[in-house]
């Protein structure tokens, strides 16, 4: 199964996505999946970038949501890797481009230093904006459950040999969809840093409907550094996609876990205020 990634995301026919949290079973390619969706064990890592909030909201816009970031005027984009070991939707890999946005029900309109406080004290979400993954079942049910954007493609992970990375160590991913080259990034090791186990709400928006996901997490054996990553774009409209925010050379923070757990609910429709 191949789904092009700048194509809306659409349910496989029957499903019942859009109904309310009050489902909790669904059916996957003949497999039922409870809620909340388990994942046991898994590594992440992950980039931040500062981009021109102009450039992000462009992108943002359709969904009704707002970019925002930690100072005026600018916008935090992320590139997440998870290699997921152990989960309800079996192993598989994922790239996750994602922005960081003002909740659905904020207040609007927003000064600067409203939107300062609200990053400040984590009032905020993340909206999921391109979802790749390399395994069919995870593509589906994740396009079924939660409206994410998921297609299959061939993702890499190199990681490091050693048990416990050394401070600049890298793992290099590398993406590519249908022969296309997306993005090469590596990611290299920092030093031991605490990641906060509240996740903030993601959103999807799919066939015009958006939707909220809670989910809770748990990491451990955490790294992070100030820039620390390399990121090459291809010839692929993701890239292209990529190129248009103005994506700074330094990253503005990597970060990596040797361990992650998390638990997915189901989504649940929202109507953003403005």
């Amino acid at each position: 199964m191949s789904v092009r990634p700048l194509e809306p995301s659409r349910p496989n026919p029957g499903s019942p996505l859009g109904e309310s949290l009050a489902v909790r079973s669904w059916s996957v390619l003949g497999r039922t999946i409870s809620l909340p969706v388990e994942v046991r064990r898994a590594a992440q890592w992950g980039v931040q970038y500062l981009v021109p909030l102009d450039a992000a909201q462009r992108i943002v816009s359709p969904t009704g949501l707002e970019a925002t970031g930690p100072i005026p005027g600018r916008a935090l984009v992320a590139l997440a890797v998870c290699r997921y070991d152990d989960t309800d939707l079996d192993p598989y890999h994922e790239v996750a481009v994602s922005f960081v946005v003002r909740p659905h029900d904020a207040p609007a309109p927003a000064s600067a230093a409203q939107r300062t406080l609200e990053f400040a004290t984590g009032a905020i979400g993340a909206y999921i904006h391109r979802l790749p993954v390399d395994q069919e079942f995870t593509c589906v049910a994740g396009r079924d459950i939660w409206g994410f954007p998921k297609w299959v493609t061939s993702i890499d992970i190199d990681e490091p040999s050693t048990v416990r990375p050394r401070a600049g160590s890298a793992t290099s991913v590398r993406l590519v969809d249908d022969g296309v080259h997306v993005l090469t990034l590596s990611i290299a090791a920092g030093g031991r840093i605490p990641l906060p186990s509240r996740a903030p709400p993601s959103y999807s928006f799919a066939d015009g409907v958006l939707r909220r996901t809670t989910w809770t997490t748990s990491s451990q054996e955490a790294t992070g550094r100030f820039g620390g990553a390399t990121l090459t774009l291809g010839d692929h409209p993701m890239a292209d996609e990529l190129r248009s925010l103005g994506l700074p050379r330094r990253a503005l923070f990597s970060s990596s876990a040797a361990h992650m757990r998390a638990s997915f609910d189901g989504a649940e429709v929202v109507t953003p205020r403005r």
